[in-house]
């Protein structure tokens, strides 16, 4: 695990945790952060991916108000307010571009071979991304805010995306996820809609309380097989 600088397009410097896979020719996984930070759960996270083959990248999306290494606590969401309230589509836009074109400039991986996956905030981030972004495909897991904001952005979407809920969120009700699986089948968007009946927002991350244990290994299996049918992985 490293840490690296990017110039951003806006003039900004981000930094960003970087695992490399020691695999030949291995594809690139733009990791992006849940709104507590690249903390150590998007750490394991993005050295996960790194042990399965993946070059994982996280960029540190709160860089504009937050100090580099900034991590939030999980019981205590104002201590995130301000960075989360600072954050704005064409920053995150201008971020995500930087780190993907790191995944291809730096570590030389050709666009079919890079995906993103993001989580809560960076679930939201997974789906902007792959409006603007040439991904070979996308995975958000509890991304919320898609409704209203974003729901335009349907008929934008570049690559098959995955898409998970917990059907226990009381953050992302049923009728916000089911009106984004409609805009996009709508726009005729290549995407697919996980619901897990029984796991609340968060239940990737076995660092809240919220975690789901058979929820959070089935999804990583679904988004394997989800990579591999695309050629990423």
């Amino acid at each position: 695990m490293e840490r690296v600088k990017l110039n951003v397009s806006d003039g900004t410097v981000m930094e960003a945790v970087v695992v490399r896979s020691g695999a030949v020719e291995a594809p690139g996984l733009l990791v992006l952060q849940e709104a507590f930070g690249v903390n150590q759960h998007i750490r394991n996270v993005a050295e996960r991916y790194a042990k399965i083959g993946f070059t994982t990248i996280a960029p540190e999306l709160f860089h504009r108000t937050a100090p580099p290494g900034w991590e939030g606590s999980y019981g205590d969401f104002e201590s995130v307010r301000q960075h989360f309230a600072g954050l704005t589509t064409e920053g995150l836009i201008a971020d995500m571009r930087a780190g993907y074109e790191w995944l291809g400039k730096e570590a030389k991986i050709a666009p079919q071979r890079i995906a993103a996956v993001g989580y809560c905030m960076g679930g939201r981030c997974a789906y902007l991304a792959n409006s603007e972004l040439p991904l070979a495909a996308a995975i958000s897991y509890y991304g919320g805010g898609i409704v209203p904001d974003l729901l335009d952005r349907a008929s934008r979407q570049h690559a098959p995306i995955l898409m998970f809920w917990g059907g226990l969120d009381q953050h992302i009700p049923p009728e916000q996820y089911r009106a984004v699986a409609d805009a996009l089948t709508a726009a005729g968007a290549d995407h697919t809609q996980v619901v897990f009946a029984k796991a609340d927002h968060g239940f990737n991350c076995d660092a809240r309380p919220s975690y789901n244990e058979s929820a959070s290994r089935e999804a990583l299996a679904l988004v394997l097989e989800f990579l591999r049918v695309r050629g990423v992985l």
